[in-house]
């Protein structure tokens, strides 16, 4: 199995691209951040045609999580235990929850879609709201993991945090002033990984980052961030045969900041699906 996380900055605005890719890298599980648009605007049909089923979460033109898939997708969630809410001006257990997280169960895995959130300031409420997100996500794979220790789970996407000074390249995120690389912000990403979960690209690719800023010629500089993550319980991470960072896919005409992030998966039973690729 491959599975992949990209943050696509606008599906509708990037469909074509996106499905070229999954198909050329036969990419069998598509996590997909900041679709921006509602679930009834995404489209569907150009993933229904290259072989995907998809399942969508988003509100609005902000935020917004997917997940296609060449397998069934069942037990769809688009939240998790404890996960807050926010909205301006609107603080406490009542904020509305923002389209920020959707989980499924596809081809013998667990895989959540995050898009985890910015932070904003290290000042800004919204920075308060991304500790406390974490914190909650944290929580929730912790009884997950005590409830199915062997579980295949894989938590992917845009965590909105560079956890070591080697995942910063870009001079404007500054230690001290910027959110992404704050003590509190890489301590919960610490949390969150002794919840039972690894880095599982980091032992087979030690360098390189997932986003650019368009500005300030950020990308042909190569002054980006490793902000893009597919984190794993053991389960899953021993599955794990290889891993790459799609960097040419920030090339091109309207590129997305991000890039994908792929692994292989060698899982037990994963062979025993004979059913043919649509292309």
């Amino acid at each position: 199995m491959r599975l992949a996380t990209w943050n696509v900055n606008s599906i509708r605005a990037r469909v074509d691209r996106i499905v070229d890719f999954a198909v050329r890298e036969h990419i069998d599980v598509l996590a997909m951040q900041e679709i921006k648009c509602k679930e009834e605007q995404f489209p569907y049909e150009a993933f229904e045609a290259a072989g995907y089923e998809v399942r969508a979460h988003g509100f609005s033109q902000w935020n917004g999580v997917a997940v296609a898939s060449r397998e069934p997708m069942t037990a769809v969630e688009t939240a998790f235990p404890g996960m807050p809410g926010f909205a301006k001006g609107h603080e406490g257990p009542d904020a509305p929850q923002e389209a920020r997280a959707i989980g499924v169960t596809t081809g013998g895995i667990r895989v959540w879609s995050l898009y985890v959130p910015n932070g904003r300031g290290l000042g800004d409420p919204h920075y308060d709201y991304k500790l406390h997100w974490l914190a909650a996500l944290e929580q929730h794979t912790r009884d997950v993991l005590a409830d199915e220790p062997d579980l295949p789970l894989a938590l992917v996407g845009d965590y909105n945090i560079a956890p070591t000074d080697a995942d910063n390249g870009d001079p404007t995120i500054v230690p001290g002033f910027s959110t992404h690389v704050s003590p509190p912000e890489r301590q919960a990403f610490t949390s969150l990984t002794s919840a039972g979960v690894v880095d599982v690209v980091r032992p087979l690719l030690p360098t390189g980052y997932t986003y650019w800023d368009y500005k300030r010629l950020r990308f042909p500089r190569n002054e980006g961030l490793r902000i893009d993550f597919i984190l794993g319980s053991r389960t899953l991470a021993d599955a794990v045969t290889d891993a790459s960072i799609h960097r040419d896919e920030r090339k091109g005409e309207g590129p997305s900041d991000h890039v994908p992030v792929v692994v292989d998966l060698d899982l037990d039973g994963a062979d025993d699906d004979d059913r043919p690729m649509i292309f």
